[in-house]
């Protein structure tokens, strides 16, 4: 009979975890991060979906913006999981978003280690999009004392490019906007425009025009061309 009750038990734990996490998705997806944080922080380790459980945490807290909690549960996690890009990623990227927070000293020492899991991502995943994406990115705004690279952010870029075209040429396209070289930039967002053609390409071509090189003419132009093939999204405060 102990035995009967102890299954019993076991099996009522199970499915008190799987509906906890079942609902954390759910809250998660709506928005509702409060939620969505105390449902996950109901399942305990040794249960199922605990690590996917404590990755939903660390997403939350990102999303809070509250980039202490977010290195901690990314670090356990990397540290528990130290082959997983994903991991390694979002470690790294929370690492960076605090270190974003600091005073440029502060920040320095936080460096190495943004560098260090970002590349190890890109590593772990030959396909790994956003680690590539954030390490051109990186190398964009970091000084120069610091490691900050024109010709490293490309080498990331021409990565994306081989990964998904419309990335690279997006991420080629950002790059040589912040190096001022904005006859390179245009041909680039153009490029991704004629490869991709979503609402991104179009924002980021958009913006471009209007802000940076400052061609209204052909931005309102290009925000005709997008209503006509994205009609249901909202144009005109781009």
């Amino acid at each position: 009979m102990r035995i009967i009750y102890a299954l019993l038990f076991m099996c009522s734990v199970a499915v008190s975890a799987q509906n906890s996490y079942e609902n954390g998705v759910k809250h998660f997806k709506r928005e509702n991060l409060t939620a969505a944080l105390l449902d996950f922080k109901n399942i305990s380790i040794g249960e199922n979906k605990y690590w996917k459980a404590q990755e939903y945490i660390g997403d939350v807290y990102a999303k809070q913006e509250n980039w202490d909690e977010s290195v901690e549960v990314y670090e356990n996690l990397v540290e528990t999981f130290p082959q997983d890009a994903n991991f390694n990623f979002k470690y790294g990227g929370a690492l960076g978003m605090k270190a974003l927070t600091l005073s440029k000293m502060e920040a320095a020492f936080y460096i190495s280690d943004i560098k260090y899991y970002l590349k190890k991502a890109a590593q772990l995943d030959e396909n790994h999009i956003e680690a590539r994406w954030a390490l051109a990115k990186l190398y964009m705004q970091l000084p120069g004392i610091l490691g900050g690279n024109t010709s490293t952010a490309y080498k990331y870029t021409d990565e994306l490019l081989q990964i998904s075209p419309v990335d690279g040429w997006l991420a080629k396209g950002y790059v040589a906007t912040e190096d001022k070289d904005f006859q390179a930039a245009e041909k680039y967002y153009k490029n991704a425009l004629t490869v991709g053609g979503s609402i991104t390409c179009y924002q980021e071509l958009i913006h471009f025009y209007e802000n940076k090189i400052n061609k209204k003419e052909q931005a309102q132009q290009l925000r005709k061309e997008a209503q006509e093939k994205h009609p249901s999204y909202n144009w005109t405060n781009i």
